[in-house]
């Protein structure tokens, strides 16, 4: 039998409530859930007033197990939706396995009703799958931007907290999920019930969603130096065609040996060896992450020779590329 939807008892309804349906994919992450529900129970808890009701559903209707052994009953399957729904995808930040068409079509037939479509986390590749995302900008989880950049090229991936834009939002997941609904909540009812939700969950406040979701480089290395912080962006700016030490040194107003000395006294290491990790570290994440060929990892990750790639890998890692593979 399919459980009711959760809201307040009907004597205290003062206007129709909004339902959101979350999706939950096999990779979902429990602290996206529990962060979305409770903002918004947290909403209705404020003064009594029921304005949003929600489902949470798989695609079987049968339970979800989490990849941390989290094991979530649901409401039932993929309901039939209607023009106000709101409809947020449950994901995690690895690579999602299987997403059905029976589940892409049912997204794009949401997005045909007009109903608002959003998703926490992995959610997002769901939504690109189902090819509802090109040409729009979103919020993903960092760990995400790879397979993303790559698989759905036609997405401009924004490393913001969240992005909400018309029927459509996006957020990277994790603690993001609270400031996102607290401002979703804002937007419907205003700001004193969204602080009312907030104080309800005892969180100071809700952050923009165009704050980054990672630490500045100050934070990431501990350095506070702006020519350095600037030569280290722009290497994670350009991994696919990288640029030479002495380009970087051009651009943000150094000699070479000024840069190589900020360097080996910030960092302990030469630019060309940082700037080596971080390709490397990228190579790593698409290949646990997608299905590509080790020789298109190898080009985007600025590697011209898959050989040299697979030398290079396998020093800094121990491992080739075959055998990183988990599949």
């Amino acid at each position: 039998m399919t459980k009711p939807m959760r809201t307040l008892p009907e004597a205290v309804q003062a206007e129709p409530a909004c339902r959101c349906i979350f999706l939950l994919l096999p990779t979902f992450s429990p602290l996206d859930l529990s962060s979305a529900v409770a903002a918004l129970e947290a909403a209705n808890t404020h003064d009594g007033t029921a304005r949003y009701a929600w489902r949470v559903v798989s695609e079987d209707g049968l339970a979800v197990t989490a990849p941390n052994g989290l094991r979530v009953a649901v409401d039932g399957g993929l309901p039939e939706l209607a023009r106000g729904d709101m409809i947020f995808v449950c994901g995690g930040q690895g690579q999602e396995p299987g997403i059905s068409l029976k589940v892409l079509g049912w997204l794009r037939k949401a997005q045909r009703m007009g109903a608002a479509l959003g998703a926490l986390g992995g959610g997002v590749l769901a939504l690109a799958r189902s090819g509802l995302l090109a040409g729009r900008e979103v919020s993903a989880h960092w760990a995400l931007r790879a397979i993303l950049a790559e698989a759905h090229p036609d997405v401009e991936v924004r490393n913001s907290l969240f992005t909400m834009e018309g029927k459509l939002i996006t957020c990277a997941g994790g603690t993001a999920t609270v400031d996102m609904m607290l401002n979703l909540i804002s937007e419907h009812h205003g700001a004193a019930v969204a602080t009312g939700a907030a104080d309800l969950m005892v969180c100071s406040s809700a952050r923009k969603g165009s704050q980054d979701q990672t630490v500045s480089e100050y934070g990431r290395t501990g350095v506070r130096h702006e020519k350095l912080a600037t030569a280290l962006s722009l290497m994670r700016s350009n991994l696919e065609e990288p640029l030479t030490p002495g380009g970087i040194a051009d651009l943000v107003g150094l000699s070479v040996r000024q840069l190589e000395r900020l360097f080996s006294k910030y960092l302990q290491t030469t630019p060309k060896v940082y700037y080596t990790r971080l390709r490397l570290d990228y190579a790593r994440s698409l290949l646990l992450q997608t299905n590509m060929r080790i020789i298109d990892i190898a080009l985007a990750s600025g590697f011209n020779s898959q050989t040299h790639f697979a030398k290079v890998y396998r020093r800094y890692f121990g491992k080739s590329p075959h055998q990183e593979r988990p599949f």
